[in-house]
This record gives C-alpha cells, structure tokens and sequence, in this order.
C-alpha cells in the first residue's frame, strides 16, 4: 500500500466518513478520488505536527510551515471537507466531533513508524502568538492587540480598501467594490449614530481611523478614537494631520477602562461607536464595557456595536472561533451569541433600537481582502515573511466559509440611552438612516 492510501485510509477510519480529496505525499504516490481539491503533504514534518497537536491546530501547523498545502482554490477545498463532515454528520445523528478509539491510535502509531515520521516535535511557527498573564489584564490585552494589529501598516494596505476599514463593509449589491461597501458602511454608522456638526463622538476600538476620520470629515463631528496598538495611533494622527483634522480628532493610546484619562466625562459623549472590537472584550468584562458606554453617553446618546458571534451550538469551550483563530489571529478573542450579548448591553441600562444582521455581507467583504491579498502575494511575503502570509490565506479562507455557513454572524446593534422619563429621541423608522446610506 503507498503513503498515500494508507494515510487517507487512516484518516478516514479516524473520523468515520470518506473524504472528497486526493491526497498527494512526498513519495509521490497520490490516492482519492480523481477531480477532488489535492491536499499535498510535503514531506514527515507534516505528520509529526499532527501526531503532536491532533486536529486543526496540527494541521495549521505544517499548513502554516508549508509542510502542507493544497492544490488550486484553498476555499473549495475546505468547503468539500465541512460539506462531507456535515453530510455524515446528518445522516447518523452525530453532532460532535469524531471519538478516536484505542485501535485507531495504536494504527496511527504503526503507520507513523512504518513512515518514519516519529520525532520530535517540531519546532511551532513563529507566527504563533504567546501570552503570558492574567486573562484580559490591561498588560495582556496590550499583549494581544500588538500581535495582531502591530504586524505591519503596510501590509494591511495591501489588503484593506482606501479607508482602511478592518470590518466587515456593506454590500448593497454583490457588483459593488470593497471600497464602495466600506463607504456604505461608514454612512450607515453614522446616519445610525444620528452624527451632526460639532457633537462629541467615542470610537472605542478605532483601529486604522476609517470610521474616526469618516464622520470628523464627512459629519463635522469631534471624535476621541481609542486603541491599545502605537502603530495604529500614529497612522491615524498621521491622516488626520494630511487631511487637516487636528482639531477634530485624537487618538488615545489607552485601554477602554481608561476613557477619563482622555478627557472623557460622565455624560458627557453624543454618540458611541465599537466596530468589530467588543469580540475582544472578555465575558466576565464586557458587563464593564457596556456600563461604562452608559455612564459616557448622555440622554439620548446613541451607541452602534457591531460586533461578531458565534452560533448557539458552537462548543463552549471555544469562544475565539478555534484553536487556529486563537494561536494565530485573535488570542483571547472572546465571541458571544447575539442573544447574549444583548443581554448584557440591555442590562446596563441602554435601550436596544434597531439589530441589522450583516452575516452575509462578510463574505464578500473577506473575498475581496483574500483577493487584494493573492494580487499582492509577493508584497506580502516581503513586508510579514511567508509564514504569517500563510497564516492569512488561510485565515480569510476558512473566515468567509465560517459566516458563509452560519457558523460566525455579525450584527449592527444601535442602542439610545433614554433620558429619566424616557424620552430617546430617536427617529421613528429605520427607513430615515437606511435611504441615507444607500
């Protein structure tokens, strides 16, 4: 039997179903259906990853290392894999995840000595992330965003559009371009916000600036932006400077729970906005990130969150999306089901006006940074080396299959705080901020 047919044998007695691919070794010798995606393992690394780290992690690894690769569109090849588990899953009633039993390990352990491929483990990728601390300490979370969002300014505007928006964008139609649906997106925020010259305005979260510099230019209001990343701080003091908006915006390299350090008072804020940040917030403190929206905002002030979200029956003991989102892109990323998180935002005293669900918009919006991304291969590897490269295909890959299925939602979620005898201000339909965005 070659390498090949007895490793996809192997892996097919493991999880209980035949796979639609081929697998392809470092031998040579290929097995699997003829026209299925090829999975190439390249060579013994490979296997050694997923004898040390069994399941996504593994495989992400020597993914991730380029031990392992797949032939033509990455996405069709991890869409023909979910369709078969699901499909398996459907037909015997299981909804977990495959039980490996004593005689599969002991075929594994045969199989692996027969190829050589015990070892030691391999070292682990440099793009993985190692945080030390308490969970969600200012220290930690610092630790966290750098990570991510300290890769390199350079790189995201290979792959972001012209406003530099890290968030999911609003697709009217499927004909419009990245940038039109991140422009689409910022008017929806703000027509929701209910943004007017001169209101005072907090985007918690402001990442690169493009809602922040958005409504300071395009609605006249003074916005306080807040992050926890030096690069990103400086690339918006940057734009706003070029664009003559000094006196209507500051950055402040603060954590949320450090908004009065900005110059932030009880009360005193019109309009609150948190794009695709909360996600970040852990559990036990998102009940201090939505109070203290509520003691900044005064009566009538409005706050939009959009936010991303696991499904009901996602396992919870993977908040962050998995293991591969969690080593690699957002360590210590903590989603929510919707209904949860409306819970809590209820619960501090905010009264909830409007949720747009925006799941379907996200793929697109991935496709087009994927896309931006496999244009600009060569750049990228150049600025953040191929190993983080990688750790993006398949990131934005496996992100926009995520929503695709269902599986991760995000919402707009527009809240008002009322005033003491209930008054909110707010329009009387969602047509007035919905026929402005368009």
């Amino acid at each position: 039997m070659t390498h090949a047919s007895a490793l996809l044998r192997l892996v097919e007695d493991t999880i209980g179903l035949s796979l639609p691919i081929r697998l392809r070794t470092w031998d040579g010798s290929e097995a699997g259906p003829l026209g299925a995606p090829v999975v190439v393992i390249r060579n013994r690394r490979a296997l050694r990853h997923v004898l040390w780290s069994p399941g996504e992690l593994g495989i992400a690894r020597a993914y991730v290392q380029g031990d392992l690769d797949v032939e033509g569109d990455l996405g069709e090849g991890l869409r023909a894999i979910w369709d078969a588990v699901r499909d398996a899953r459907a037909a015997d009633g299981a909804a977990g995840r495959p039980r490996v039993r004593p005689r599969q390990v002991a075929s594994a352990a045969a199989l692996a000595l027969r190829l050589g491929a015990v070892g030691r483990r391999p070292p682990r990728p440099a793009a993985e992330s190692a945080l030390t601390g308490e969970l969600h300490s200012k220290e930690r979370d610092l630790a966290a965003i750098s990570h991510h969002y300290d890769l390199s300014n350079d790189f995201y505007e290979l792959i972001l559009d012209p406003n530099m928006a890290y968030s999911s964008g609003f697709h009217i139609t499927p004909e419009v371009t990245l940038e039109e649906a991140q422009t689409a997106k910022l008017h929806l925020v703000c027509r929701k916000l209910g943004l007017q010259p001169g209101m005072r305005m907090v985007d918690i979260g402001s990442g690169w600036g493009s809602l922040t510099l958005f409504a300071a230019e395009h609605y006249g209001v003074h916005v306080t932006g807040v992050t926890l990343s030096v690069e990103q701080r400086d690339y918006v003091m940057d734009r706003a400077a070029e664009r003559g908006l000094q006196d209507r915006v500051q950055v402040s390299l603060r954590h949320f729970r450090d908004l009065e350090a900005s110059g932030v008072r009880d009360a005193e804020i019109d309009a609150i906005a948190s794009i695709e940040m909360g996600e970040h917030v852990g559990d036990a403190e998102y009940v201090v990130f939505t109070e203290s929206i509520h003691r900044y905002l005064k009566p009538g002030g409005r706050v939009l969150i959009q936010q991303m979200s696991r499904s009901n029956d996602a396992p919870g003991d993977r908040p962050g999306g998995g293991p591969f989102i969690e080593t690699y892109i957002a360590p210590d990323m903590h989603m929510k089901p919707l209904p949860k998180t409306l819970g809590l935002i209820a619960a501090a005293g905010l009264e909830i006006r409007d949720v747009q669900a925006m799941r379907e918009h996200y793929p697109q919006t991935v496709a087009a940074w994927a896309a931006n991304l496999e244009d600009n291969w060569d750049r990228a590897v150049k600025l953040i080396g191929e190993e983080y490269a990688r750790v993006w295909r398949l990131y934005l890959t496996g992100g926009a299959l995520a929503f695709e299925e269902n599986r991760m939602g995000v919402d707009q979620i527009l809240a008002v705080k009322p005033s003491a005898r209930g008054v909110s201000g707010m329009p009387a339909s969602p047509l007035h901020w919905l026929s402005s965005a368009t």
